[in-house]
């Protein structure tokens, strides 16, 4: 089975989301250590709810989108930052 890449714009925004998530959490790694397949919530990276809360805010402002805390596909979209980047790049209206 052969893993598919990110494609070059995604790299970027998958590179710009990683720096907004270090800077709205002030975390103590550079956007660069964040794995893009590494869980975001729990083990992993180790956001607690109100981190991804925090995630969620900066980048419904950022991107022009709501992200809602009922929503079922947070599972999903909070699973990892590549889970993340793609649900940006499908949804963003900025």
């Amino acid at each position: 089975m052969s893993e598919s890449l990110p494609t070059e714009p995604n790299q970027a925004l998958q590179r710009e989301i990683a720096g907004l998530i270090v800077a709205a959490l002030n975390l103590d790694l550079g956007p660069q250590d964040i794995q893009p397949d590494a869980p975001l919530y729990g083990e992993g990276l180790g956001l607690d709810s109100i981190d991804i809360l925090e995630v969620a805010l900066v980048v419904s402002k950022q991107y022009g989108f709501s992200l809602r805390a009922d929503s079922a596909d947070n599972v999903r979209i909070f699973s990892s930052l590549a889970g993340l980047t793609q649900h940006i790049a499908a949804n963003r209206t900025k």
